[in-house]
């Protein structure tokens, strides 16, 4: 009869002997057992030399005369895992400042800034436009005057007013220079993406498309979408060191504002 455990006993009843599996195993990786593997060199971030160096003129103030090189190697790797963080939430940053919300039903705008300094600056050409007319109405009435007896002012008046003629003259004329100039070139034309003679990347590289690389007659199929890039500005920065608690009072956070 057997027992209640020997039920239980799923690989005793499977047939299998744990011992004998387990010793066979033992036998077959035993030079593995007890070693690390590592998939690649560790080869640290910055120069060893030079950060060896400084830390040891730094050690020296405080009474340290050895620094291990496995000292230098671990403030190497906490140094690249601090960068890839600040850049890993710079990043974010910028993202959030780009992002638009102008599409999002979620949202309506409620002011158009841009709009409005459209709309002062129309009103301002509007207005310079009049005092320039005026200008120009109080000028040509001082150049049709014929009177005999003339002031300084009266002089000084016509002789603007013939300056303003004369530059008026030499605007319509390259303004018509312009236009012929145009006229003769013709109308312009878009270049078209899938036209045979702009290159194309292709499996090789570059080429000239109906060349003797890349095949006569033949253009390219393919559209390659432009990788975005994200840039990362000053004000991004100060906006990160202003968020964490251990820059926020910093010395590095002051320069910033001041550039």
């Amino acid at each position: 009869y057997r027992d209640d455990d020997d039920i239980n006993d799923v690989a005793s009843m499977a047939g299998v002997n744990l011992s004998e599996e387990s010793a066979r195993i033992m036998a077959t990786n035993s030079d593995l057992v007890g070693t690390q593997l590592q998939s690649c060199k560790d080869e640290p971030f910055l120069a060893a030399v030079p950060l060896h160096k400084r830390i040891l003129e730094t050690a020296k103030k405080l009474g340290i005369t050895d620094v291990p090189a496995e000292v230098v190697t671990f403030i190497s790797h906490a140094t690249q895992s601090r960068l890839r963080t600040v850049i890993e939430k710079v990043t974010v940053i910028t993202q959030h400042r780009m992002e638009s919300y102008k599409d999002d039903e979620w949202y309506e705008q409620a002011t158009d800034v841009r709009s409005q300094l459209k709309f002062f600056e129309q009103l301002e050409r509007l207005e310079k436009q009049r005092k320039d007319e005026q200008e120009r109405e109080i000028l040509l009435k001082a150049a049709k005057s014929r009177s005999r007896q003339e002031d300084p002012e009266q002089a000084r008046l016509k002789q603007k007013a013939k300056e303003m003629q004369q530059q008026e003259l030499a605007q319509m004329r390259q303004r018509d220079a312009n236009l012929t100039a145009l006229a003769a070139i013709g109308p312009r034309k878009k270049r078209k993406l899938d036209s045979p003679g702009l290159l194309a990347v292709g499996g090789e590289g570059l080429g000239v498309c109906g060349g003797s690389q890349g095949g006569a007659g033949t253009p390219p199929s393919r559209q390659f979408a432009r990788q975005k890039i994200t840039r990362v500005n000053l004000r991004d920065f100060i906006f990160y060191l202003e968020q964490e608690p251990e820059t926020s009072r910093s010395l590095l956070l002051y320069r910033a504002l001041l550039k």
